[in-house]
């Protein structure tokens, strides 16, 4: 970073834009609480139970259902393994890594007033990381359709002089005073004009047309994606117990999210009338962000057996900032000769900062208590994705954005059931999840979510010890590019997962 440029865009959104579309949006509205080992066994289902750290960030009437004062930790064992399609091509990525995604502590205090129908008062502290952006996977395969689209689509109906070196010019001056003047979508018909990807259709300075130096036919392609990154929450918790039957809560949560994300495109081609028959194009974004967000939660203890809960999440109201660098290599054949050339800026740039409000969610729960052998719980949950929303919405390019998002996303549904048996001082859990997809035509972008858990817990005493395996599957598209190349790789995400919670009483 120390040898680029730092390229500040403040001449408005639109004409500053990094092209923020409703995978942005999605990205940062789906959570999901990798939480306690617990938790994680039952399939999350403690909507009508508390007494779990993690069921805390679900319903905030759970911490009062805690007898005594508790802290407690979780570590996790993640690894992911993506099978893709692209075309004609299959690759598999597989990945690992250790994380500590979960910490927090609750304390008790009894009500000493007889004359006060309220029984305890609780104060919690957690962290809860809500998204892992972890994520590493390549298509490979051959496609009758060229990167030159997506250059051609950004320069269509750009004077040739607003994307080009000028006399005297570098090609990172030239893509620095571009990108202040012009924004982004100029850049990008900057780096395909000045690789001889595209070219004018009349060599004046007012032309607004351009044609490929790249001929029809196959093109072997690549992409690799590498990302890293998480979401996560701190939480302040406050709940108090009413008699024996009613408990409830209201969270205040901090948001936080960090994301990078690296793609590697390449194309070859041996067509027939191509002047370019190789392209490298990279491409890197980090996005930091903050957000608050508030959640009400209850839980009624109809019999000594039954329990039923509800909560309510607030939307999160984000605020995000943006930064990208970008480099191209291309090769192109000149009268029998192989000439490279590589375009690296060395800018990064900084975009003005965004707000995006993610979409609230209702839950409601259901458990029975079978004494002290076990349980059983279900909890059902309700987020509707098109209600996700990029601010300004005076902005046109936002508000554009806005639509396709109204149109394309929807509600999803999300079911958890769970168990457990207790044995002494042992505890068997097992648990299953579903979470329907956020897009009205999954076949396309993302499909449902299904998770499977077992469990084992172990009460010390003075300490609790809990391990937890979970298995999720899914199955999604990704687009290569946002327009022009906007083919799909189909990926087959699986995850084998392992918790470890420890708890302590204080």
């Amino acid at each position: 970073m120390k040898n680029k440029f730092v390229l500040v865009l403040v001449l408005g959104i639109t004409a500053t834009t990094v092209a923020q579309d409703l995978s942005d949006a999605l990205r940062y509205s789906m959570d999901n609480i990798q939480g306690t080992a617990r938790f994680r066994a039952m399939g999350g289902a403690f909507g009508a139970l508390g007494g779990d750290f993690s069921a805390v960030s679900l319903n905030p009437a759970g911490s009062a259902v805690f007898a005594t004062s508790q802290a407690g930790f979780t570590l996790s064992m993640l690894n992911n393994k993506n099978e893709t399609q692209y075309f004609n091509g299959f690759t598999s990525e597989t990945d690992s890594k250790f994380d500590l995604n979960q910490g927090g502590a609750v304390f008790v205090f009894q009500n000493t007033n007889s004359n006060s129908g309220w029984n305890k008062f609780t104060l919690g502290l957690g962290y809860d990381k809500t998204g892992d952006f972890n994520n590493n996977w390549s298509a490979v395969g051959t496609n009758t359709r060229s990167i030159d689209r997506y250059f051609l689509a950004y320069a269509d109906g750009r004077r040739l002089d607003e994307i080009s070196v000028l006399p005297g010019e570098t090609f990172s001056e030239a893509y620095r005073d571009i990108g202040q003047t012009f924004g982004f979508g100029h850049q990008q018909a900057f780096l395909g004009f000045e690789s001889f990807i595209i070219d004018p259709v009349v060599d004046a300075d007012d032309n607004t047309s351009y044609v490929s130096n790249i001929a029809a036919g196959n093109f072997n392609q690549q992409n690799v994606l590498n990302s890293r990154g998480y979401n996560g929450k701190f939480t302040f918790n406050f709940a108090g117990q009413y008699r024996d039957q009613l408990y409830i809560g209201a969270n205040i949560n901090t948001h936080f999210l960090n994301y990078e994300r690296s793609t590697f495109f390449s194309e070859t081609n041996n067509n027939q009338g191509s002047l370019v028959n190789s392209v490298n194009f990279e491409n890197n974004l980090f996005t930091t962000g903050a957000g608050f967000s508030f959640q009400l939660g209850t839980i009624l203890k109809l019999s000594d057996g039954m329990r039923l809960g509800f909560s309510y999440d607030s939307p999160t109201w984000y605020r995000i900032n943006e930064e990208t660098s970008q480099a191209i290599r291309t090769v192109r054949n000149e009268n029998g000769n192989n000439i490279a050339l590589t375009i690296d800026p060395s800018v990064i740039n900084v975009y003005e900062a965004y707000r995006l409000k993610s979409p609230g969610r209702i839950t409601a729960s259901a458990a029975y208590v079978f004494g002290s052998s076990g349980l059983i719980s279900f909890d059902f949950s309700r987020k509707d994705y098109s209600n996700a929303e990029f601010r300004p919405v005076s902005d046109s390019f936002f508000s554009a954005q806005n639509e396709l998002i109204r149109r394309n996303l929807t509600v999803s549904n999300t079911f958890r059931i769970g168990g457990e048996y207790r044995i002494k001082q042992a505890t068997l859990r097992g648990g299953y999840r579903f979470e329907g997809s956020p897009y009205s035509d999954d076949t396309n972008f993302m499909g449902d979510l299904n998770a499977y858990s077992l469990g084992f817990g172990y009460n010390f005493g003075n300490f609790k010890l809990d391990l937890a395996y979970e298995y999720t599957s899914r199955l999604f598209g990704e687009q290569l590019f946002s327009v022009g190349l906007t083919d799909q790789a189909f990926v087959d995400a699986t995850n084998n997962n392992i918790f470890m919670t420890v708890t302590f009483n204080l």
